[in-house]
């Protein structure tokens, strides 16, 4: 994002390589780059993430477009006088709003909601000077002397005086003739080292333009490539790649400045059902001027805005269609055949008259079957009739924001983690990690680590017990560079750890799509275990690795080997 340009009317809060994380239905770790985007003149803001970069480019500048565009509506309203043009002009507008609210639905109609994935791709040509502008040396030349032949006088042809005149002469012109050879063998030495030099700059500026455009044409290449293994991960049905394709589609769609999109996006890939939780207007937020007149003889402006029940009406008609709208562009989008259902819950966020705090509430929730919508008519349709024969369940008035129960919600939880106990306070110089029981093991593991990642605002969850007693915490690490989502197992081993664990351990890092993986033992490991680790994003930490990391945060204990065989009945 560092190569982005952006102009004074913007803020942007650039967490290059910030990530979020979240968990999605089918238990995959999605982490996604964030920037914080603010239009100080019309005082917008808007949190825009993606999993890659090149799509986050993507997104900031259609976001910009959009908001440049409303920028400039904005000051070219607040340029014209307060003139009955000015006032036609804001009230055409203020209609043209209003008439928008009613053709949410019928608009996206008339457009193709698939995604071009080459429209995606930079194709731009490299835009870098080719020109070596630096002018090449010149030769710093004189003529060479002319012999002048020297005036014989009278007298001195009489007296014989001719041939020492003539000899003196053209002793003085050769003498001017080594002068004027030795000065342009100078010259010439002098320009031949120029010029090598020149040519030396000529050449390197040339390889640099090559060497900096085959950069730009390389990384072209691989954000371009980024976009087909979208595409690809799409078709194939790749739950994080269906999940972006989705957002795609969204961010798409265009509502004219009426209100700015927000939604999070889930997908089941064995039901093939996607997950649409949509921030929906506030209804103070809608479009309520109707007239602007302008009184030549005072000079008074005065606005006529629609009554309350027409904005009531207006709310509920924009909301019904957003939910269609909304059903119909990822339906329309799904070339691939992902998706059999898609579940719509709106929500909205105003504020509570009765304490004067923003509450966000559920206030409609459809479940939409493909096969049924697509029989749908949806140009001759009355919005919240399609709505509720679609079994979409909503209050009789949506403006009231009467929250309701929705028909399915997005579980944004890994059903995997279980509750943490405190484990790590109990332990002192006489406790011996190897004989402790599996489980105050492994939440003294995840404890420990919780200390470890505090420090940069990491989080660490430990999941319910396996069949081994080995994992068994996730990490999620914040950091930009060398964090993300961290596998951590936990081996309680009285043996040498042979290469299987490790291998496991890497299987797992793979199938979780985490970052990196952590082996922790009570134990060593064998050379092979090592071997196997090494090159890839592995650590491997022993028994004295372990009670160094305790130490480090103040506490003590030991691990006896033996010992724990011995209480364990171990050979």
């Amino acid at each position: 994002m560092t190569d982005m340009k952006f102009s004074s009317r913007y803020l942007a809060s650039i967490r290059a390589g910030a990530i979020e994380a979240k968990w999605n239905a089918a238990n995959t770790r999605i982490l996604r780059y964030m920037v914080d985007f603010w239009q100080k003149d019309l005082g917008l803001h808007k949190q825009v993430s993606a999993p890659e970069i090149y799509l986050l480019k993507i997104k900031v500048q259609e976001l910009m477009n959009r908001w440049d565009k409303m920028a400039d509506d904005h000051f070219h309203k607040s340029r014209l006088a307060a003139s009955k043009e000015a006032c036609d002009a804001l009230t055409v507008e203020a209609v043209s709003k209003l008439d928008s609210l009613r053709k949410i639905l019928v608009k996206t109609l008339t457009v193709d909601d698939r995604v071009d994935w080459e429209t995606l791709k930079d194709k731009s040509p490299y835009q870098g000077n080719s020109n070596f502008s630096e002018p090449a040396p010149k030769l710093a030349s004189t003529a060479k002397p002319i012999y002048i032949e020297p005036v014989i006088g009278f007298w001195a042809g009489l007296f014989g005086k001719r041939a020492a005149k003539l000899a003196e002469a053209r002793q003085f012109h050769e003498g001017k003739v080594l002068e004027w050879e030795k000065s342009e063998g100078n010259s010439l030495s002098k320009y031949g080292h120029a010029l090598t030099e020149w040519n030396n700059r000529k050449i390197k500026f040339k390889l640099e333009y090559e060497a900096t455009k085959a950069g730009f044409l390389a990384q072209q290449d691989v954000q371009n490539s980024k976009i087909d293994e979208l595409a690809h991960g799409v078709k194939t049905g790749d739950v994080r790649s269906v999940i972006e394709h989705a957002n795609l589609v969204l961010d798409a769609s265009d509502y004219e400045g009426l209100f700015e999109k927000s939604y999070e996006i889930d997908y089941q890939a064995d039901p093939k059902l996607l997950l649409v939780e949509y921030e929906l207007p506030s209804p103070n937020t809608m479009p309520t001027l109707k007239s602007v007149r302008f009184t030549a003889s005072t000079g008074d402006v005065k606005e006529t805005c629609i009554s309350e029940k027409e904005q009531k009406s207006n709310f509920d008609l924009a909301c019904y269609q957003i939910a269609l709208r909304t059903l119909h562009e990822l339906f329309e989008a799904d070339e691939a055949g992902n998706l059999d259902a898609i579940l719509f819950n709106g929500f909205s966020t105003a504020i509570n008259p009765a304490n004067g705090k923003n509450t966000r509430s559920c206030i409609m929730s459809l479940l939409a079957r493909k096969a049924e919508f697509l029989e749908i008519d949806l140009s001759r349709v009355d919005p919240k009739s399609c709505f509720k024969s679609l079994k979409g369940v909503s209050a009789s008035s949506l403006a009231a924001l009467a929250p309701i129960a929705p028909v399915m919600e997005m579980n944004k939880q890994d059903k995997r983690f279980i509750d943490a106990r405190e484990v790590i306070a109990g332990i002192d110089t006489a406790t011996n990690l190897a004989s402790m029981d599996w489980s105050d093991f492994e939440h003294l593991i995840r404890e420990l680590f919780e200390k470890e990642f505090a420090a940069r605002g990491g989080d660490v969850k430990i999941t319910q017990a396996s069949s081994d007693g080995g994992v068994d915490a996730v990490a999620f690490d914040p950091d930009p560079i060398t964090g993300g989502k961290i596998v951590i197992q936990a081996k309680r081993y009285t043996r040498t750890v042979g290469v299987s664990a490790v291998r496991d351990l890497f299987g797992t890092v793979q199938h979780e799509g985490a970052s990196r993986g952590i082996l922790i033992s009570t134990a060593d490991y064998g050379p092979d275990a090592h071997q196997f680790a090494a090159g890839k994003p592995i650590s491997l930490f022993s028994g004295s690795h372990l009670l160094h990391l305790l130490e480090k945060h103040g506490y003590n204990a030991k691990i006896d080997l033996h010992a724990a065989r011995k209480e364990l009945n171990l050979r």
